[in-house]
């Protein structure tokens, strides 16, 4: 239950500051959400793994470093921590000023596809290789991620790279609910490629 809580946590979080900054039109709302993503990553990293994302967790599965019984969980928890933050956003900023903007589906699901696989590829192996088992730099790694591709494929896809971003955003109407799809099939596509391409790259690392 420890576990699943720290995802609680952590995606509830992360998921507040995107909310805050994006519908507050905050300038360097990337820079934040990529902290909020690093601060969580060491303060929940040695007790869940600090996915906080379901393309993440599955990714990590893939790779034989996720118990089988807990992906679920995880995502669960994800997910529900996502709704949450979304409704606590609504409550502190209130709506987006404006809908939802239209989703350009063949660039979204590059964008969303490349940088969730550059996210879980990261994550693989600043967190989970041999390589660098005991390393301090994975959160800053894994959050600098994040914000480097909300900086550059944020104004083409929204920049979720995350499922549980993906349905917390749609709630908060950042994203349209009829396009979420893209980022659901892009980020889990994304997560699964970067676990098969770590295996590729390091099959030794088992």
């Amino acid at each position: 239950m420890n576990k699943y809580l720290t995802e609680f946590i952590g995606t509830f979080f992360l998921v507040l500051t995107i909310g805050c900054t994006v519908i507050s039109n905050v300038a360097v709302a990337p820079l934040a959400i990529g902290a909020a993503l690093m601060v969580m990553i060491f303060a929940g990293g040695h007790v869940s793994g600090a996915h906080y994302n379901p393309a993440v967790t599955l990714a990590v599965w893939l790779r034989g470093r996720c118990d089988t019984k807990d992906v679920v969980p995880y995502a669960i928890a994800q997910v529900v921590a996502a709704c949450l933050a979304a409704l606590a956003v609504g409550f502190l900023v209130g709506a987006p000023a404006k809908a939802a903007g239209e989703l350009n589906v063949g660039k979204s699901l590059v964008a969303e596809f490349l940088f969730t696989f550059a996210l879980a590829y990261v994550v693989l192996n600043v967190a989970t290789a041999k390589g660098t088992s005991g390393n301090s730099f994975y959160g800053l790694a894994i959050g600098m991620t994040v914000m480097t591709g909300a900086f550059a494929v944020g104004g083409i896809s929204g920049g979720a790279f995350n499922p549980a971003v993906a349905v917390g955003a749609t709630v908060m109407g950042l994203i349209d609910s009829s396009k979420v799809w893209i980022h659901l099939v892009a980020d889990f596509a994304g997560g699964a490629a970067a676990a098969f391409t770590f295996k590729f790259i390091n099959p030794e690392d088992k």
